[in-house]
């Protein structure tokens, strides 16, 4: 049989009430709570959308984890990729040679990051191949001097796929006339759009052996590009292979090169459910209000209950199953209306923008096609248990004001 503190509670809740104005307080609140479980719930899944959407762009074009040697060169890449391959959390490993240099194409000229690879290993370890927009990263032979562009480097230097462009390295021949900067002309057999300003703008591909030769590296590379199992574990392997690997070598991995950016994300996250969990918090200032009023109203029926035997905790229980009613029914509608448009973002967004008639997110400026969302149940979790919390801690003032009702005062004018 179910406490009457529960019986009495729910009556409240269900019951007509005198006064209309408390119950209007009462769906106000539930809404509020609602709304701003809701919100939480979207916000966060499309920042952890976008989070793993930049994460994936970024990681398509960089590497998990780099090892590299003094001087930026490595002279024995082979063995120290065999060791690195022995762990068991390493996929994949492909040898790369970076160098700066400048593009030129007639009077159009532009920096860049010229990175040398081996297509056949490069293609394990960075998903080139989805982004590529023509052309295809294998189009990469050795001898041929061949180059790959990022989509906003090739149009800085307008060129198209089959044109020529000339590549000057600061490594220069020394002549009569004193030192040269070295040149080669290149043909620019694709093009790749990541997504990512930083790679599309300024970085180049060209073949290993043909960058070792343009920069007299002879057998020698700027070192390893590892992909591990798990993204996440890249600290971790890291710290594995500084015990394995001996001898004088750089290990870094994306947590690290990328650092600044993720923190930011992070932080962005981290604050945007703060301000929103206010939206929750307002909700619960109107529980108070509602209960306060309650109150007021039922001290004849609070006292009428002492005088029957209640005891002050059984009347407090009363009134916090009423204000707990709020806040459980109104989490429970926000986490249902949250999840629903979690889940249903990529119909939602453009139902929106043909209403409004207008693009909330131009490809052409934000690279996506479609606003991602990815909803982590364990956030969900927490977004329900801090609503149900804040609305629990809400019910105890007046709660415990109810309790303090003199049933002598509270009927001496009945």
């Amino acid at each position: 049989m179910l406490p009457f503190e529960l019986l009495v509670g729910l009556r409240y809740t269900h019951a007509k009430r005198r006064n209309h104005f408390i119950s209007f307080i009462s769906g106000v609140s539930m809404a509020g709570i609602a709304l701003g479980v809701t919100a939480l719930i979207v916000v966060l899944s499309v920042m952890s959308g976008f989070q793993e959407e930049l994460r994936a762009r970024i990681l398509g074009v960089a590497a998990h984890l780099e090892i590299s040697g003094p001087g930026d060169r490595l002279s024995d890449w082979r063995q120290v990729l065999a060791t690195a391959r022995q762990n068991k959390e390493v996929l994949a490993g492909a040898p790369y040679v970076n160098a700066q240099g400048m593009l030129a194409n007639g009077d159009l000229v532009r920096g860049a990051i010229i990175r040398g690879v081996l297509p056949e290993m490069e293609s394990q370890v960075a998903d080139f191949a989805r982004h590529m927009k023509t052309g295809r990263l294998a189009d990469l032979k050795a001898g041929e001097f061949g180059i790959v562009l990022g989509a906003e480097l090739a149009r800085a230097l307008n060129v198209f796929p089959g044109e020529k462009v000339v590549l000057l390295t600061p490594q220069g021949n020394i002549t009569p006339a004193g030192v040269m900067p070295r040149l080669k002309q290149f043909t620019v057999s694709g093009i790749f759009e990541a997504g990512m300003f930083e790679y599309d703008s300024g970085l180049a591909l060209i073949h290993l052996q043909d960058a070792q030769k343009l920069l007299r590296l002879g057998e020698d590379v700027s070192g390893v590009r590892l992909k591990l199992a798990e993204l996440f574990r890249a600290p971790f392997v890291v710290r594995d292979l500084e015990k394995t690997l001996s001898g004088a070598y750089y290990l870094t991995d994306w947590t690290r090169s990328h650092a600044n950016f993720f923190r930011a994300v992070a932080i962005e996250k981290r604050m945007m459910f703060l301000i929103l969990l206010l939206i929750v918090a307002v909700a619960a200032f109107n529980i108070v209000s509602t209960l306060v009023m309650a109150v007021t109203d039922k001290q004849s029926d609070i006292a009428i209950l002492r005088t029957l035997g209640a005891k002050p905790g059984s009347v407090m229980a009363i009134f916090m199953v009423q204000g707990s009613f709020i806040g459980v029914f109104g989490t429970l509608l926000g986490v249902a209306g949250g999840v629903l448009l979690a889940l249903n973002l990529e119909t939602v967004v453009p139902f929106i923008e043909r209403m409004a008639g207008m693009d909330l997110f131009p490809a052409d400026v934000y690279y996506i096609n479609e606003l991602p969302s990815k909803l982590v149940w364990s956030e969900v979790g927490l977004i329900a248990g801090i609503s149900l919390l804040i609305s629990l801690a809400a019910t105890l003032y007046p709660s415990w004001r109810a309790a303090r009702v003199n049933p002598a005062e509270a009927l001496r004018y009945e």
